[in-house]
């Protein structure tokens, strides 16, 4: 038993980081597509947290019931999940307001400077 895995590090990679990892990335690139609020990541997140405590309790006899591995799981879960929401958000912001910003990383965008008005433009 360790301090980040409860029963063997093979289950905690299987579980928690291919299989929770992966499902938490998907779900923070479906919050981004549909423009809900971070906030709503979080949510989402415990609730597959939760899922993810109990494949571990009824697959691989771990504790249901674990502050100390729920918290684990969820700051891994969470970080999967804020990856994929970021990447999505960035292409969005990018793709969508493209006159307004461009992309300067995998995660971020910037603003592409002051908005030039249109020859014969009143302003």
């Amino acid at each position: 038993m360790g301090i980040i895995w409860e029963v063997n590090l093979s289950d905690f990679l299987l579980v928690t980081m291919f299989l929770g990892g992966g499902a938490a990335y998907l779900t923070g690139r479906a919050v981004a597509v549909t423009w809900r609020p971070f906030p709503k990541l979080v949510l989402y997140i415990a609730l597959l947290t939760a899922a993810v405590r109990f494949i571990h309790y009824a697959l691989f006899t771990g504790t249901l019931l674990s502050l100390q591995f729920f918290v684990v799981d969820f700051i891994i879960l969470l970080a999967f999940g804020s990856a994929g929401y970021r990447v999505t958000r960035a292409g969005q912001m990018t793709t969508q307001y493209a006159w307004l910003y461009q992309r300067s990383g995998p995660f971020s965008w910037r603003s592409r400077g002051p908005a030039k008005s249109a020859p014969g433009a009143a302003g």
